[in-house]
């Protein structure tokens, strides 16, 4: 009886462990944020289509400054038509999400190849911009601007 219930034990616990094994992704993950925007991008071999929010490039990003920036971790890594890039972005603006969305490929690029971190960084493209919008504070009207001040 108890030899039953023991291998039933280890019969349940085997069979667990094998459902909890994950099968290795095809994909490379980076996240990317910039003041209040995250990017959490993905590249899969493939020829170079890049997506954002289920969206081309070109439509989502309509100036080319911001589609230029998304572009330029492939165009340094000379990697344009090698990977398919999907980014699911969130919050802020164009240009904060663009910049989010260029840090995350960035990173999903450096898990791929690890010889890229001079190239990306020196064209900074791995340096998390930490500038944020500063908070208002009470008293005032602003982060900086006071009241109007009145002495008599």
């Amino acid at each position: 009886m108890a030899d039953e219930v023991i291998q039933n034990a280890v019969d349940t616990a085997a069979k667990t462990a094998a459902v909890r094994v994950k099968k290795p992704s095809p994909y490379i993950w980076g996240v990317g944020r910039r003041k209040t925007s995250v990017a959490r991008v993905r590249i899969k071999a493939g020829t170079g289509v890049i997506t954002i929010n289920k969206r081309p490039l070109d439509e989502f990003f309509k100036l080319d400054r911001d589609r230029m920036a998304v572009r330029g971790a492939l165009e340094a890594a000379n990697m344009t038509k090698v990977y398919d890039v999907w980014a699911s972005v969130q919050g802020g603006g164009t240009t904060g999400q663009s910049d989010a969305v260029k840090l995350g490929l960035a990173r999903a690029l450096l898990k791929v190849d690890a010889n890229l971190v001079a190239t990306l960084r020196e064209r900074n493209m791995l340096t998390r911009d930490a500038r944020m919008k500063e908070r208002k504070k009470y008293g005032q009207k602003g982060a900086r601007k006071r009241f109007q001040f009145s002495k008599r």
